[in-house]
């Protein structure tokens, strides 16, 4: 394993199809407004490589309407209404992460959240999730004035995490997430357990390794003594 991981000091995620599984709870509110249009309901698999990709991707599946249509704003209100009021009935965390994130914490480190989830929607579930008091840093898509993929989130959750970005590693299911990771100067990690579609192609992402599973992330860490009080 490469000697540049050693000095890892804070992993970063992304929470929707990295950290957590957020995809039925979004399903069955797409599927919610479907309904109250008198449309049958879509199937699951055709919803989840889509949810990474934000509202206006769901929207766009759900109904082919985009920003500026008609029916655009009341479809949006309507859909991040029914998400909100349920917004952790089905969401977990993936398989395995519960021990990653203990993992990290046990090993010295710390770990934190980038996201283009707004923060209305992101704190909610957090604190559902009861991970509100461990995360060192919650970054949503408007805590800062850009969003991944630029870089300026990662700039901010890394200072809030007390760590250089060389420092970090992030982690996320999507080209963006690699692409603000890296421009950041992070090391970056896709995880494709997450909601990659398929005509996304991981390979040409430039990530620092893919992973198929959250355990593997520890195996990334296990050889890195470097501890949140070490001189690097």
């Amino acid at each position: 394993m490469s000697g540049d991981y050693q000095k890892v000091r804070t992993v970063l995620f992304d929470l929707d199809g990295t950290l957590a599984d957020t995809a039925e709870d979004l399903a069955d509110a797409l599927n919610g407004v479907r309904d109250q249009h008198g449309l049958k309901a879509l199937p699951f698999d055709l919803i989840r490589p889509v949810v990474s990709h934000g509202a206006d991707a769901l929207i766009y599946l759900g109904f082919e309407v985009s920003p500026g249509d008609d029916s655009y704003t009341n479809i949006r209100e309507n859909l991040l209404d029914i998400y909100r009021h349920n917004i952790a009935n089905k969401t977990r965390l993936f398989p395995g992460m519960a021990e990653v994130l203990d993992g990290i914490e046990n090993s010295g480190r710390n770990w934190g959240i980038v996201t283009n989830k707004p923060s209305w929607l992101t704190e909610p579930l957090i604190k559902a999730l009861n991970l509100h008091e461990r995360a060192v840093c919650i970054v949503s898509g408007d805590t800062t004035s850009k969003r991944k993929p630029d870089p300026q989130p990662m700039f901010f959750a890394s200072n809030m995490a007390g760590s250089q970005c060389h420092e970090c590693l992030y982690i996320g299911d999507a080209e963006r997430d690699i692409e603000a990771g890296r421009r950041a100067g992070m090391k970056t990690l896709t995880a494709l357990f997450g909601y990659i579609d398929e005509h996304d192609n991981p390979d040409s992402w430039g990530a620092d390794g893919m992973i198929n599973q959250p355990s593997e992330i520890l195996n990334w860490l296990q050889d890195q003594p470097a501890r949140l009080n070490d001189k690097v």
